[in-house]
């Protein structure tokens, strides 16, 4: 491959980097809020809500994308097909984060939120002081685990037209004749991106461990 090829896959690798990085942080805290309002057994909503997660769950990662893709304009919203992606990926990754919240909150121990309460602390504090801390060691593998599948199912915005590294990869393929170079070369830069969400689980394990004692 030419140097140009090598930029242009770098560029469309922070493309899925950037995409991937925002529908990560905005799943993880919405997933938390709909695991929390699951928990609150809230008449109407959590029923929903349960509706929404197995429906999610349960639906590719590429029908949601095109679906939001085509839904959009027919309502008269003319959306970026960049923001698209963002959303389609964000209700995926919210959804299963959403169970993997729920997991760490019902094996939670009743009795220290019990003994916070009795020693004054407000649910808000509770929450940030105690529970939270962790939830966070107990879901971290997991959580960290459905930002690499979320990464690995990251293609699927390249059916909307964004220049993401799988779409790059196949243009270049396509140019030269010769597939295999662009494709180990992509293959590359997915493990390193993969290998940094690994070595955050590593750092930030560490870090709620030690806020947890």
């Amino acid at each position: 491959m030419e140097d140009s090829d090598w930029f242009t896959l770098l560029h469309a690798a922070w493309t899925t980097v950037w995409i991937s990085g925002i529908s990560i942080i905005l799943g993880v805290a919405l997933g938390l809020v709909v695991a929390m309002l699951r928990a609150a057994k809230i008449p109407v909503v959590s029923q929903l809500l349960a509706v929404y997660v197995s429906l999610i769950r349960a639906t590719p990662m590429v029908t949601l994308v095109l679906f939001l893709f085509v839904i959009a304009p027919s309502i008269g919203w003319e959306v970026d097909p960049r923001v698209v992606a963002i959303a389609a990926m964000t209700i995926n990754t919210t959804a299963f984060n959403a169970e993997i919240w729920r997991g760490a909150l019902t094996s939670f121990s009743r009795e220290q939120v019990e003994a916070a309460k009795a020693a004054g602390m407000t649910t808000g504090l509770t929450l940030r002081r105690i529970m939270l801390p962790q939830m966070m060691t107990t879901s971290l593998p997991g959580l960290v685990n459905e930002m690499s599948l979320l990464v690995k199912s990251s293609p699927a915005i390249a059916m909307i037209g964004i220049v993401d590294l799988t779409r790059v990869t196949n243009r270049i393929a396509a140019v030269t004749y010769d597939p295999l170079p662009p494709i180990l070369a992509a293959g590359l830069l997915y493990i390193l991106i993969i290998g940094g969400l690994v070595r955050f689980q590593r750092i930030a394990d560490s870090r709620a461990k030690r806020l947890a004692m």
